[in-house]
């Protein structure tokens, strides 16, 4: 049985990550901050259009701090998607702020929408912390997608991840006749060994959405993760891999029932590959953040120790034994798995 820690811890951003992120364009001075949006009058319960409790709050603010909202929001909301370009702010409005009593960095989900038809995007502001800040990054560097991301100080700044909530997919569009399912079931195998290699954890199913893409003949897809909150802090090492979580247990039936183990090997092993050339071809970039990772604190001595033994006894490699921090993991972890030839390893619970 998997332990999930109830509460993760929030780690501070140092003055070396700091550092790294203004290097590469992150770090940028906002209008508004976390803080500024906990100062609400009033919210009352956010429902979906099915009428389900989202478990988000929607909050409201005096008018006058409406206004001075607004003006900020939209002008980050141009930082992160146009950086900075003031122009497209003009036919910009935020029509809801929403709040997460629920999450380890309690975000703002913020929608803004363009009066002139009607279209609105989100965004999130969250309290950064340095787990999720080394996540985000290692994402944007080595996993099919990039990410949009901003942070001042004790303020995070992420765009919206678009996709269908793995939970929903699996309830209401897996078993769906025009469904492909052995893509999806490729593609679980795919976001399981991601995942592994770069120590993402929690990937239960409301931690991803799935990207469906219409192709000319059928639909592809792609499992997206969205929570980062959980970047190389748990000590088990079935935390790293989504097929262990009970939440993805359709998932897994499906990959043991549509796939053999030389397909799973061959699909771990393409990913293994396209990882490994998004890696060389940020090799200095994922150096500069992987040295600072290496030198930062991000989870609790008992989990290193823990983790450190349970990934030398996976790949019989003592040298995880050697590792102080989890930064060290990570680049060990990397530097063994895309370096050895791919061994079988099946999908199961």
């Amino acid at each position: 049985m998997l332990h999930i820690s109830k509460k993760k811890l929030i780690y501070p951003v140092s003055a070396s990550l700091q550092r790294y992120l203004h290097a590469y364009d992150r770090q940028v001075s906002l209008p508004v901050e976390y803080k500024d949006l906990l100062h609400y009058t009033e919210s009352f319960p956010y429902f979906d259009k099915k009428g389900i409790d989202t478990l988000w709050q929607t909050v409201m603010y005096h008018e006058g701090q409406r206004q001075e909202l607004n003006e900020g929001l939209t002008m980050i909301y141009a930082l992160l998607k146009t950086d900075g370009d003031i122009s497209v702010m003009e036919h910009l409005v935020v029509t809801r702020i929403d709040y997460c009593t629920f999450g380890n960095t309690n975000p703002f989900r913020v929608q803004i929408t363009n009066q002139l038809n009607d279209n609105y995007d989100y965004f999130y502001v969250k309290r950064a912390d340095a787990s999720r800040i080394y996540g985000l990054e290692l994402e944007h560097i080595l996993s099919p997608s990039r990410i949009n991301y901003l942070v001042n100080g004790e303020t995070l700044i992420e765009e919206h991840i678009a996709g269908i909530p793995g939970d929903v997919f699996i309830k209401d569009y897996l078993d769906l006749p025009n469904t492909n399912k052995v893509r999806i079931a490729k593609e679980f195998v795919k976001f399981n060994e991601r995942c592994f290699i770069r120590l993402l954890g929690d990937m239960r199913s409301y931690n991803y959405v799935i990207d469906v893409t219409p192709d000319f003949e059928d639909e592809q897809y792609r499992i997206r993760s969205i929570d980062f909150d959980q970047q190389s802090y748990e000590g088990q090492k079935k935390m790293y891999l989504p097929q262990f979580f009970k939440e993805n247990n359709k998932m897994v039936d499906l990959v043991i029932k549509l796939l053999n183990p030389q397909t799973m090997q061959q699909y771990q092993s393409e990913e293994r590959t396209s990882l490994f050339h998004r890696l060389r071809s940020a090799r200095y970039r994922l150096k500069d953040l992987v040295d600072i990772m290496r030198t930062d604190t991000i989870s609790t001595p008992e989990k290193i120790v823990q983790l450190q033994q349970e990934l030398a006894q996976h790949h019989e490699a003592p040298e995880f034994l050697k590792c102080k921090n989890m930064g060290d993991i990570v680049r060990l972890q990397l530097k063994i798995i895309l370096s050895r030839e791919p061994r079988i390893r099946q999908t199961s619970r």
